[in-house]
This record gives structure tokens, C-alpha cells and sequence, in this order.
């Protein structure tokens, strides 16, 4: 089970450093540019910002699937 959860202000670029199995997530919510350089110094509250994402329900499926995922 994973240690970290995310938050709000969790930085892309740390999160795919925690696990890089929440990039279909990112993907799946419309975030395509998850490979920019740009995208990987911004929070994901930012990043929702951008994508017009509800950025607490994103939250909620990356910390559903960390807590999930068997180490």
C-alpha cells in the first residue's frame, strides 16, 4: 500500500515520482499533456485549473487508487 497520499497541491512531477500508475487517471480526465515539461512543476489544483477539472474529485480517484495498489 502506498505511503503518500496527494494533495491539491501535490506537484505533477511528485506525483508521478509516488507512482507512475496514476498517469492513465490523468489521461483519462483529459490531461494529455501530462508529458509537457510545463505540466511537471505545476500542482494538480493548477493543472485543473487549465483542464477546467474538479480538482478535489481528482484528488479523491488518485488517493482512492494509491491506497489500493499493492506495493
Amino acid at each position: 500500500m502506498a505511503e503518500a497520499l496527494v494533495t491539491k497541491d501535490t506537484i505533477i512531477a511528485d506525483l508521478l515520482k509516488i507512482n507512475m500508475g496514476c498517469v492513465p487517471i490523468l489521461i483519462n480526465e483529459g490531461m494529455h499533456c501530462i508529458g509537457c515539461p510545463a505540466s511537471q512543476g505545476e500542482t494538480l489544483e493548477e493543472a485543473c485549473g487549465v483542464h477546467g477539472l474538479n480538482v478535489d474529485e481528482l484528488v479523491g480517484k488518485l488517493n482512492d487508487f494509491l491506497t489500493n495498489v499493492e506495493d
